[in-house]
């Protein structure tokens, strides 16, 4: 009996693992030992003109890790056939793909070297539903907003006391986030109810202002502060300026790579639970001139730490901006979260909440793994 099993050889992007693509492997594996050829970030971002929600190196841990995959590497190429260096190297005896991945130059190619081209019969997994990336994208696209510093200055009640910024970085949704988080959720709300699942084309000022007035219509009593609408809207890092208005004179987006994935790699969420329904932003507050001018001084530093990759000075940043929001908004932090914030001071190099009354996260700033802690992927355009 001959023991040597076939070589079957399928590609993709892979980019929002579900059943499908494991009951494909499953499928691929009844012909032999399967080898997987993954679209590159750049490739996707040419054929699809979209970032990937998942960067090539996640993607390619993940499908590694699959029990029905022996290899898998990132194609070198581009385009449809991004994969055609490895397909020739690999000499495989199949060819499997999904019906929406035929192509006659994929044919061609097969003919050309002799290798057997089969079409996938997309069978689900017994008593699972069918999946495809394409009907898992309907689902809703609209980013989260961190705010890392400044938060409050978008206020007017406290930027006329000293003007300043508050610094955010826009998050992709590919988890589900807590509501009432302080991860503007209520202005993202606000964008589905207007569009759906993706915020539309075109200006990022326009779309941001479109979702500021559908949230604050004439006579709302607490106005969402701007930089929640702007926060879900601008990609990557953003610098927002306010003097006195709700909405800022200058904004200053940064998407430059190396400094978002600094960000990425050190930043640090701690869950908590959903902000009280009953809590009252504005009840026993301290809002004077040396908080507000103290809030910008700290969010100013955490900007130019971010623009220099500065860990420890961003840490220091981040704690002196959470300092000054409790001098002027001394309810905002629970008692009981500063009990669970009492177990990492001491281990990080800096720390806030995402949002005010408890509600969200604990934002963590550190150089080294916090377990249990959720990581982000800041959205890139």
């Amino acid at each position: 009996m001959n023991s040597i099993r076939k070589k079957v050889f399928v590609s993709g992007c892979y980019d929002m693992l579900h059943s499908g693509h494991i009951a494909f492997f499953e499928e691929a594996a009844t012909y032999g030992d399967v080898y997987v050829g993954i679209g590159s970030d750049r490739t996707i971002q040419e054929l699809k003109n979209r970032k990937t929600i998942f960067p090539e190196a996640e993607r390619l841990y993940m499908v590694k890790a699959l029990k029905f995959v022996k290899e898998a590497w990132i194609n070198s190429g581009s385009g449809i056939m991004d994969f055609e260096n490895e397909f020739r190297k690999l000499k495989p005896d199949i060819f499997l793909v999904n019906l929406d991945g035929d192509s006659k130059s994929k044919r061609l190619l097969c003919e050309d070297l002799g290798v057997e081209y089969k079409i996938s019969s997309r069978i689900p997994h017994q008593g699972l539903p069918a999946r495809s990336t394409t009907e898992l994208r309907k689902e809703c696209n609209i980013p989260y907003r961190l705010d890392l510093a400044g938060g409050w200055l978008d206020q007017p009640y406290v930027s006329k006391y000293y003007p300043g910024p508050v610094i955010t970085i826009n998050i992709e949704p590919n988890q589900q986030y807590s509501g009432r988080s302080g991860m503007s959720t209520s202005s993202r709300q606000a964008a589905i109810e207007m569009w759906g699942t993706d915020l539309p084309n075109g200006d990022f000022e326009r779309v941001s202002k479109m979702i500021f007035r559908f949230e604050n219509p004439p006579g709302t009593k607490y106005v969402s502060g701007s930089q929640d609408a702007i926060g879900i809207t601008y990609p990557g890092l953003n610098l927002l300026e306010y003097d006195n208005n709700f909405w800022p004179y200058h904004i200053e987006s940064v998407l430059d790579e190396d400094i978002l994935s600094f960000i990425e790699k050190h930043i640090w969420l701690i869950p908590l639970y959903p902000r009280k329904m009953e809590f009252d932003p504005l009840f026993n507050t301290h809002i004077d001139k040396d908080g507000a001018k103290s809030l910008s001084e700290a969010a100013y530093d955490c900007w130019k730490a971010l623009l220099n990759k500065d860990i420890n000075a961003w840490g220091v940043a981040t704690i002196k901006s959470f300092e000054a929001q409790i001098k002027m908004f001394p309810e905002m932090i629970p008692s009981d979260v500063l009990e669970i914030l009492s177990k990492f001071k001491n281990q990080v190099l800096g720390y806030k909440m995402t949002g005010a009354g408890g509600g969200g996260y604990l934002i963590l700033i550190n150089d080294q793994p916090i377990i249990n802690a959720i990581q982000v992927r800041i959205r890139r355009g």
